[in-house]
């Protein structure tokens, strides 16, 4: 995917002049927001401009989560957190922009692997949440005083407090983390399943089910939907909160064309023989879900969408831009108030 452009701003501060806000933002109420990876991160940069960020609670994906260096790294949580921070290292799409890797590098001379690129700064930020969680911290307190100390107004949550590593299982019974899967090794192909296991031990960290429950509208970003969106999935009552939520639930397509817009989501959604491509995602969350927004490069798979009974709704989706980011998030919004106003 190109590259964000050096305009792409976003503010944090909050605004309740109505003339600032789409209608789409209309009787939206709480929002609650599934995410995790860069594609979250772009969206949620839309929807902040779409609706007062103080309405916002974005729960994140943890299944990347890993020491590194002696640290714990929330991958997800600080690529959301910088991002919506105007923090965020436009050029790799993770890491703050500015950094330095002097750390890493001095590793690196002593013999150390460091195929994982933390920068200084990020480093530090990490080491906060390490002392924090050592001293007894839940990684919800840590992550909240994180998004503080950002300056944002809306509430990220990680899906929970426990350790839920993602691992992917290839070919020839080879075992190994979702980020030496991804970063180390380039996202192999010859996957054979995706291993949940520790999401679905784990209890959902304070705040997710209320937040869920107490949600007038609940989107999920156009995420990769077996590792990013399916660990929140797994997490015990995480799901059963959704099916018993009221609320319209509408997700965005990460495939556009038949390929994602960004990462290995193709390799992994064939390995659980999902088909690549919007309707193929569609599908795969209809049985929860009740709309869905994908790109106007396949608005020729509406149909079938539609008779998913999804309320659907088409348009550019490759959020190279503020604007585009907008425009989806307030599409995605739109496509929950038809939903509420639709008869019970």
């Amino acid at each position: 995917m190109p590259s964000t452009p050096s305009d792409f701003r976003v503010s944090n501060e909050s605004t309740d002049d109505p003339r600032t806000r789409s209608t789409a933002s209309r009787g939206a109420g709480s929002v609650v927001v599934l995410a995790g990876g860069v594609g979250a991160a772009r969206f949620l940069r839309g929807v902040v401009q779409a609706i007062p960020p103080e309405s916002l609670t974005v729960i994140v994906n943890t299944g990347d989560d890993r020491s590194f260096y002696g640290v714990h790294v929330s991958p997800d949580i600080d690529i959301v957190t910088y991002t919506l921070a105007d923090r965020i290292d436009r050029e790799h799409g993770f890491g703050l922009a500015g950094d330095t890797y002097r750390l890493v590098d001095r590793l690196a001379a002593l013999g150390h692997e460091t195929w994982f690129r933390l920068g200084d700064a990020d480093y530090a930020n990490c080491l906060h949440r390490t002392l924090r969680l050592a001293e007894g911290a839940g990684l919800d307190r840590v992550t909240d005083a994180l998004r503080r100390d950002h300056d944002l107004a809306l509430r990220i949550l990680p899906m929970s407090n426990d350790a839920c590593p993602t691992f992917v299982e290839l070919t020839g019974g080879k075992r190994i983390h979702f980020e030496e899967y991804l970063v180390r090794d380039g996202a192999p192909t010859d996957v054979e399943a995706i291993d949940l296991h520790a999401a679905q031990q784990a209890t959902p960290a304070p705040g997710v089910l209320e937040a869920i429950g107490a949600a007038g509208t609940i989107l999920v970003c156009p995420s990769n939907p077996i590792v990013s969106i399916g660990p929140i999935l797994a997490v015990p009552g995480i799901r059963e909160a959704l099916d018993a939520s009221n609320a319209p639930i509408v997700g965005v397509s990460p495939i556009v064309g038949g390929a994602p817009i960004k990462g290995p989501a193709h390799t992994l959604l064939r390995a659980l023989g999902i088909e690549v491509s919007a309707l193929g995602v569609a599908r795969f969350y209809s049985d929860w879900m009740d709309g869905f927004v994908f790109d106007e490069r396949d608005s020729a798979l509406m149909p079938e969408i539609e008779a998913l009974d999804l309320e659907a709704a088409s348009l550019d989706t490759m959020m190279i831009s503020a604007r585009v980011s907008q425009s989806v998030a307030e599409a995605t919004l739109e496509v929950a108030g038809r939903l509420r106003g639709a008869p019970q």
